[in-house]
């Protein structure tokens, strides 16, 4: 691929932060806001830094070893937790429960265990799991789940109007 050095700064600005403004900014193509914007749509839509930012996507996801699939299967562990993984009820004493061996809970289901205070003096354990319902929503948006509709209001000024050339058929 043949890239100039400012399109290359670029793809390596943009993986930072996912912003194409500001990662033209930061290329050095313009300081002004408006234009950076104008000038990141251009750079990302252009097909050859497409192609380059993917490249070093992969050899990040290849080097971190951080993937789609291991971020899913965490935000599944998060989403799917269920407090019965990791509390038992004691019979001996009514209402009570006892809390599993931490050392026998997997790595995969401790993952989702946001917290664990003790207070000693009332004699009282906090246990508190993630978020469950951003990890299912999060897990749903990349299923392709929720489609969010987005209304737009206010008067058409402009339109475009597109002819067909002369001796193009129509369909």
């Amino acid at each position: 691929m043949n890239l100039s050095p400012k399109q290359k700064k670029f793809c390596a600005e943009y993986l930072k932060d996912l912003n194409a403004a500001q990662a033209t900014i930061r290329a050095g193509y313009s300081k002004n806001r408006k234009t950076a914007r104008l000038t990141g749509h251009r750079m990302i839509t252009n097909d050859k830094v497409q192609k380059e930012i993917q490249r070093l996507m992969k050899r990040r996801s290849k080097r971190t070893e951080i993937t789609q699939d291991r971020v899913l299967q965490e935000l599944a562990a998060l989403g799917f937790s269920n407090i019965k993984d990791y509390i038992n009820r004691d019979y001996s004493t009514e209402g009570s429960i006892v809390f599993k061996n931490i050392d026998k809970i997997s790595r995969k289901k401790a993952s989702a265990i946001e917290s664990i205070k003790v207070n000693a003096k009332e004699d009282r354990i906090e246990f508190k799991l993630h978020n469950k319902p951003k990890s299912i929503e999060m897990i749903g948006r990349h299923l392709g789940m929720f489609l969010d509709k987005v209304e737009h209001s206010g008067k058409l000024e402009h339109a475009i109007f597109i002819m067909p050339r002369p001796g193009d058929r129509e369909k």
